[in-house]
């Protein structure tokens, strides 16, 4: 295999180059890595050697960084950063952290707050929050909890349920005003000539407005045109957004935005909505004991879940039911 440029420079080089472009003082880049002016001097010296292009202009005492000294000092720094970060959880008596992951949707429309009101309580855990829509990075056993979309139980993780997915129609109250329409009146052929919001079906399993129209009431699917989206967006909650500022009608998970509809920020449009046996459930790992403030974490989000309230005059449809 042929050897790489990087295996030929001593890895010290980089920090007494970052520290050089720091200070643009040699002597002091020499006190702060306990080295003198000339060390550092020589292996300045050595790096360009290895470059084969100056990374400094001397004038005199004066040094300026070179068009490619600025540009490894951005990529040098950056890399430093990283592994420094990287390192902190190892630094001696740092507190404990929790690698947590979850969907997009529900880092942004349900645990925020939640992280925030655990976080003031608890300021000593650090929480690590990784938000991906993959399967496969939201169940990676990298992390010490997780929130994944699921019907049922999974190989790994012992979950327990915190939202259970039901969905239905929501719009802004100026949106409704401008339309004047009668929210709890607004039927399903009434929708076709709404601006609907969606978003892309990243997973299988989610539910966007053309299947929900389909299982909810697929005699007058069959009979109105397909839905065509006024918007479309990459993300759920990006379409909820669009939602609440006025730009439409957007499938709301009742369970994720309980809080805009309780605020009125959003109002359910109709009477149906769609229970599809899925939901964000809660898992700790099944083959390794969680540490103390994981399962604090655990129970904090545990006695936050919220599920929705169905109105007295609304009309739930199961998922084993809309074909009835």
């Amino acid at each position: 295999m042929k050897a790489t440029l990087l295996a030929h420079i001593p890895l010290e080089a980089f920090r007494v180059f970052d520290a050089a472009c720091r200070h643009m003082n040699f002597s002091r880049a020499g006190r702060e890595l306990n080295i003198t002016q000339a060390a550092v001097s020589r292996r300045i010296k050595g790096l360009e050697d290895h470059l084969g292009a100056p990374l400094f202009t001397r004038r005199g005492k004066n040094l300026t960084l070179t068009p490619r000294g600025e540009k490894l000092f951005q990529r040098v720094r950056a890399s430093l950063d990283y592994l420094e970060e990287s390192l902190e959880p190892f630094r001696m008596g740092a507190g404990p952290s929790i690698a947590l992951a979850a969907s997009g949707s529900v880092s942004h429309l349900w645990l925020g707050k939640r992280l925030r009101e655990f976080s003031r309580d608890n300021p000593d855990v650090a929480i690590r929050l990784t938000t991906s829509d993959s399967p496969a990075d939201l169940a990676s056993e990298n992390n010490d909890l997780v929130i994944l979309y699921a019907a049922d139980d999974h190989p790994r993780w012992d979950l327990t349920l915190l939202v259970a997915e039901e969905l239905a129609p929501v719009a802004a109250p100026g949106y409704i005003a401008r339309k004047g329409l009668d929210a709890t009146a607004v039927s399903l052929a009434d929708l076709a000539s709404l601006d609907l919001i969606d978003y892309e079906r990243f997973n299988a399993n989610w539910i966007s407005f053309r299947p929900w129209l389909e299982r909810v009431a697929p005699e007058t699917f069959r009979r109105m045109p397909p839905p065509r989206p006024h918007l479309t967006f990459s993300t759920y909650a990006l379409a909820i957004d669009a939602a609440l500022s006025g730009d439409g009608v957007a499938l709301g998970s009742l369970g994720l935005i309980a809080e805009q509809l309780d605020t009125g920020a959003l109002v359910q449009l109709g009477r149906i909505s769609l229970a599809t046996g899925y939901g964000y459930h809660l898992g700790l790992p099944k083959f390794r004991t969680a540490p103390p403030a994981v399962l604090r974490l655990h129970e904090h989000l545990l006695c936050a879940r919220m599920q929705p309230t169905i109105p007295d005059h609304q009309q739930q449809v199961c998922i084993g039911d809309a074909g009835k």
